[in-house]
């Protein structure tokens, strides 16, 4: 089949190279020359495991391209993804939909041939009724089917994901569409990938209620670390006991500095806006987005606290490592560590900090902080260092060039990636989430 994808960003392009490698001819399409102009060289605008080795093998086999032209890259096309950002409107949160419909706009005037149109974006109930509206107001006299298809791609396991989903949910409300989705992923069925038909409506909703549930999952366990800590408990025990529990599951479950990314921060806020269009109130999740935006800076100030408090800790430095939201990506959207690091600054402590793959975009959200070639240069004279992103580079330090480097040794870990006992024995002061100090 001949696939169109709208949108050469994270979902576009990991969604077109896998088509791709799936056996479709699948055109990437994007406004932005330069990025399309990197893609021709070679360079992937995100970093993505693998990502670059996928793109340059489908691209030499003449099954991927990329061009600025929409009219060119949907000629002749089956499906036609729109994948373009729906980022948090100013204001009130709702998904801002304006490129969506600019495409949807686009696509009907520019139309020459039956095709089906697929929401690939994050998007609000109700919005493919607009995108089947506005192509029908094109006045194009092609048929067109819109079909939503959202993605649960995990950044940093994307093409894994893409691959080998735990299911792939298709909302179509005509034959038409049906038909030509279930081609579109005929690979993934015959390896007998589950595949969710529903109505376009429901399809929509669930990606929201998906990410809302992890959100919450994610919000849970962290307040049962703070518990943890008052009563004396484990939170990992408390995490592998409820975990175990069928019901429950094990993923999510793990205590840290709040949730960020591209997915979970907007779209909670999104499902809030939708269920207050609608009357109809989510409770949980109103308090999940309250109670993650004020873990971000208490984990600021479980660091100043490790410094001494407040008056104690200006003058001092830290050091933070890693700064993406989570490991095996280069992404900063509303990374817990913006706000650790805000509240250091905010309480005068000098912020020193280092990140695999995130710096180049970490620097302009962080200003005020210095950034390090490496782990030890950002170590070398801190009172503190803090563990903010469980990269694996992390996880294995030199404790005894640490300790000869930091003015103190102080650590906290905000991942629990270390032992308490093995700290103590390191000669650590150690602090961790819902395990106590060491």
């Amino acid at each position: 089949m001949k696939i169109a994808m709208v949108g050469s960003g994270y979902v576009g392009l990991v969604s077109g190279a896998c088509f791709a490698d799936f056996g479709h001819d699948v055109v990437c399409i994007d406004k932005d020359q330069g990025k399309i102009d990197r893609l021709h060289a070679g360079v992937m605008p995100i970093y993505e495991p693998g990502l670059d080795a996928l793109v340059d093998t489908n691209v030499k086999a003449g099954r991927l391209s990329f061009t600025t032209d929409l009219g060119e890259g949907i000629a002749g096309a089956d499906a036609i993804f729109i994948a373009v950002g729906t980022p948090s409107r100013r204001g009130d949160g709702h998904a801002d939909l304006t490129f969506v419909y600019e495409v949807a706009r686009e696509v009907g005037e520019k139309l020459n041939n039956d095709a089906v149109v697929v929401t690939k974006s994050t998007v609000p109930v109700g919005t493919g009724d607009e995108v089947e509206r506005i192509i029908r107001e094109t006045g194009t006299q092609h048929k067109s089917a819109v079909v939503s298809n959202p993605e649960f791609l995990r950044e940093g396991a994307a093409i894994g994901d893409f691959k080998r989903p735990d299911r792939i949910v298709i909302g179509a409300e005509d034959a038409f569409g049906r038909e030509v989705m279930r081609e579109v992923y005929r690979p993934l069925f015959l390896n007998e990938s589950p595949i969710l038909f529903t109505s376009r409506r429901s399809s929509e909703l669930i990606k929201y209620a998906a990410n809302a549930f992890l959100a919450t999952k994610i919000t849970f366990i962290n307040e049962m670390a703070d518990l943890c800590e008052k009563v004396g408990a484990n939170v990992q025990d408390v995490s592998r006991g409820i975990g175990m529990d069928g019901r429950i599951g094990s993923k999510f479950l793990h205590a840290g500095p709040g949730y960020g990314g591209s997915c979970f921060p907007k779209d909670t806020l999104a499902l809030l806006k939708t269920a207050e269009d609608y009357d109809s109130p989510v409770r949980i999740v109103e308090a999940v987005v309250k109670t993650n935006d004020t873990r971000k800076r208490a984990m600021g100030r479980k660091v100043v606290d490790a410094l001494g408090g407040f008056e104690q800790a200006r003058g001092k430095k830290a050091a933070l490592l890693g700064l993406t939201f989570k490991p095996n990506t280069d992404d900063m959207r509303d990374s817990p560590a913006i706000a650790v690091a805000q509240t250091l600054m905010d309480a005068g402590v000098a912020v020193a900090a280092y990140d695999p793959e995130g710096m180049e975009q970490a620097r302009p959200l962080l200003p005020g902080v210095t950034m390090c070639d490496n782990a030890y240069d950002a170590i070398a004279g801190a009172d503190v260092v803090v563990i903010v992103t469980e990269w694996d580079a992390f996880r294995a330090l030199d404790f005894r060039r640490v300790k000869e480097l930091a003015k103190a040794p102080v650590l906290v870990d905000l991942r629990n990636i270390y032992k308490p006992d093995d700290m103590a024995a390191a000669g650590f002061t150690y602090v961790s989430v819902g395990r106590g100090v060491a």
